[in-house]
């Protein structure tokens, strides 16, 4: 199961975004039933996707990332592809409607 990069301050993230073909940002909060048991999922579904680099957000640690993203709910997964976002879900996520997404995406990024 691949790991999230913990992501704690606003340059880091644009960074990440910035450096990254293909980056994930799974924005989550403390205290937050749904994030909790969401993560795991992905964690697990990203497997089929090494190329796509992978960063967590703690709402309590960057409370700017809210109005930085127009995120109003969370758990929010935002991928950007070449710095600009190109998928967003929000809180209740259907991993097999995710899962389609992302092979999409990924075959004509990647081509795989």
């Amino acid at each position: 199961m691949r790991q999230f990069k913990d992501l704690t301050k606003m340059k880091e993230i644009e960074h990440f975004i910035h450096n990254h073909q293909l980056s994930l940002l799974y924005i989550s909060k403390p205290n937050c039933s749904v994030c909790h048991s969401l993560l795991p999922q992905v964690q697990e579904l990203m497997d089929k996707y090494p190329e796509i680099q992978l960063g967590h957000i703690n709402t309590a640690d960057v409370e700017e990332v809210a109005g930085r993203f127009d995120i109003f709910t969370v758990p929010v997964l935002l991928l950007f592809w070449e710095g600009k976002e190109y998928l967003r879900e929000a809180r209740i996520v259907h991993m097999d409607l995710l899962e389609d997404k992302l092979d999409r995406i990924y075959k004509n990024v990647v081509g795989e």
